[in-house]
């Protein structure tokens, strides 16, 4: 078993769930078009125009993000998970609609492989931070007098431009000691949109390590399952 079908375990038929970008969220996107093919009914709520459209031709039906709307859970994916299951977001360019996603549901349900598993966030040096263009030199000034070494992200040769319209400054940094401090640093920030830091945020984190699946909850002990 995979950590994207031990996710499909947690969908009940008329859910709706939030649907995350990148690597593993699409792994997961692709096996739920094939229990929504078998009968299984859900509404998704993409967090990207790439995992809608991934969605689309597999069948799975989408709706957009109204009021008032709770999903059931969302499914994504992490570039670095913590043991406090705190997060960095982001490398896929997608982390605000992300976290907004992610706030919509009852329960934010995070794959990753172990390598993805990191003592300190920031161990792999790299924090995403989504700014408006007007705002991205002033942006950059602020965040270097915090520490930071931004980079505006470039596709190609071409600055990156999100789903919202937006840059994203890849900034360079040490182990972080306090996310939630820094992230509400960052968030001050005028032109800053969103921040890859998705701080007790995680409610459950499905560890794909070799064939073992290991499920790590916010308020419980780590629980290992063998899936030979």
């Amino acid at each position: 078993m995979t950590v994207s079908e031990q996710a499909l375990e947690l969908i009940h038929d008329g859910a709706l769930v939030g649907l995350g970008s990148g690597r593993a969220a699409t792994a997961f996107v692709e096996a739920l078009g094939q229990r929504v093919k078998a009968g299984l009914r859900v509404r998704g709520v993409p967090t990207s125009q790439a995992t809608a459209d991934l969605a689309t031709r597999l069948g799975v039906p989408l709706t957009p993000l109204e009021e008032n709307m709770v999903l059931d859970l969302t499914v994504d994916g992490a570039d670095e998970v913590d043991p406090q299951l705190d997060l960095i977001k982001g490398y896929g360019g997608a982390l605000v609609r992300e976290k907004i996603v992610a706030a919509a549901a009852k329960r934010l349900v995070i794959l990753v492989g172990s390598e993805k598993i990191v003592s300190v966030l920031g161990s792999r040096g790299i924090l995403p931070v989504e700014v408006v263009p007007f705002g991205a030199a002033f942006c950059q000034r602020r965040l270097r007098a915090l520490g930071c070494q931004p980079k505006t992200r470039l596709v190609d040769g071409r600055v990156f431009i999100t789903d919202n319209g937006n840059h994203i400054l890849d900034c360079g940094l040490a182990p972080i000691a306090d996310a939630a401090a820094l992230d509400r640093e960052i968030l001050s920030i005028p032109g800053v949109v969103g921040t890859g830091l998705f701080v007790g945020m995680a409610h459950t984190v499905l560890i794909q390590d070799g064939k073992t699946v290991q499920a790590r909850h916010r308020s419980t002990l780590t629980r290992a399952r063998n899936t030979d």
